[in-house]
């Protein structure tokens, strides 16, 4: 790691040990996705292994699910749990207000269904991941892949409708191949720069025939604990 990247881990670790004293026996819990994410999956398994920490977890991702189950940490599907009393997940970007961007893994779907399905989502983040607004970090756009370019075309009608000057949208590629998410679906990112109004955005784009779900995450996260590299905390409230 160089300088820049061992702050933002000692920030992401920070806030992932916070979000554990948040953890109580028994907690239902879902686990999100991406780098900040795996950190708070490990020191949970550490929890459960060193502790006795009791804890059922639902993964929003394949790559979580395994990451989890190779740490030890009991696993179950969503649909056995229904609901869920905590979630655990990073975010690509957030606001004072707690919108966030979400996706950057891939697993936008999932993260909002299991998001939407616990009684309190807290992301953790490190600081660099502070905006004060919206839209720098490409905003993921999750489509059916039958008919993706006419959906495409729509998107971007949409956004020059909406006065988005720049709205360049790329098909998501995995090295050669193109990216799929897990529920076998493309996603486009849509580079805007600035997102204005993200809320009635995400409602419009989810209005469009073959877009799945969109990776602004508006309503959902209640409790935003932001890591410093010092050791330090802020909370975010909603």
């Amino acid at each position: 790691m160089n300088a820049t990247s061992d702050r933002q881990y000692a920030g992401k670790l920070t806030a992932a040990n916070r979000a554990l004293d948040m953890i109580s026996d028994g907690a239902r819990v879902g686990l999100g996705s991406g780098s900040t994410a795996d950190i708070f999956i490990d020191l949970l398994a550490a929890r459960v292994r060193g502790d006795g920490l009791r804890v059922s977890a639902v993964a929003t991702s394949r790559r979580t699910e395994q990451r989890a189950a190779e740490a030890g940490l009991k696993l179950f599907d969503l649909s056995d749990l229904v609901s869920l009393d905590i979630t655990v997940d990073g975010a690509d970007e957030f606001t004072r207000d707690l919108k966030l961007i979400k996706g950057g893994g891939g697993a936008l779907l999932r993260e909002k269904i299991v998001a939407d399905s616990s009684s309190l989502m807290i992301v953790i983040a490190d600081s660099t991941k502070y905006v004060e607004e919206l839209g720098d970090f490409p905003l993921p756009i999750e489509v059916d892949k039958f008919g993706w370019k006419a959906t495409s075309k729509k998107i971007s009608k949409l956004l020059e409708k909406a006065g988005y000057r720049s709205r360049m949208i790329k098909r998501r590629m995995s090295g050669e191949k193109v990216f799929l998410t897990d529920g076998g679906n493309f996603v486009l990112d849509a580079h805007l720069a600035k997102i204005n109004e993200p809320k009635i955005l995400g409602r419009r784009l989810n209005a469009i025939p073959g877009v799945v779900e969109t990776g602004l995450f508006i309503n959902q996260c209640k409790l935003l604990i932001e890591g410093f590299p010092d050791g330090t905390v802020r909370e975010w409230h909603k």
